[in-house]
């Protein structure tokens, strides 16, 4: 399936998984770029910042016979980006904020593919999943709070996690809510 070595320019964990799930071997290169954007909408920001990650990783190593994927999830409610919370009461407003409603979560996803001559391919995409989250009570999404790490996940939940069961449904890639539209690179990829 692969002869390039891959490069994943991610320090996420469950990205990480994600891409030992669908069997590649790859290795970790984390892109400590500032992240700075131009775009307004959700899924543009995505696709600017995968693209920064990915090219800063190479600027950093071999440009031949590498591919070098960057990511960059975002949730957003009503077309306003949710980052990862600043303090336990920003993530009760956040996920009072949609609770019973619909909410997206984007994943932008640049794949930077070098052949032998150093010769490069984009692909540079943003996945949308569309998320249902059940009405919760204050005392629920408290409870949640206390009994998860919060801070670190974009919207303050993690849909793999606790937060399983607080949501209605989705329409779109499961995985690209974790932080990876794994099936979209496997197509990208093959």
């Amino acid at each position: 399936m692969q002869n390039r070595k891959i490069i994943l320019a991610s320090a996420s964990p469950r990205r990480r998984e994600l891409m030992a799930l669908a069997g590649y071997e790859f290795e970790i290169k984390v892109s400590n770029k500032e992240e700075t954007y131009r775009s307004t909408e959700p899924n543009e920001i995505v696709k600017e910042l995968s693209l920064l990650k990915a090219s800063d990783i190479a600027e950093q190593v071999e440009q031949k016979d590498v591919i070098i994927i960057g990511a960059d999830t975002v949730v957003a409610y009503d077309g306003k980006i949710l980052g990862k919370p600043q303090s336990k009461e920003d993530a009760f407003r956040m996920l009072k904020s949609f609770q019973g409603k619909k909410h997206q979560v984007y994943t932008g996803v640049a794949i930077l593919k070098f052949d032998s001559n150093g010769n490069e391919t984009v692909i540079n995409e943003a996945v949308k999943t569309d998320v249902y989250v059940n009405s919760m009570s204050d005392e629920e999404i408290l409870n949640y709070i206390e009994s998860d790490n919060v801070m670190d996940k974009a919207g303050a939940y993690g849909i793999q996690g606790k937060f399983a069961i607080h949501i209605e449904k989705i329409e779109g890639d499961y995985y690209n809510v974790v932080g990876l539209p794994i099936s979209f690179i496997y197509e990208a990829l093959k």
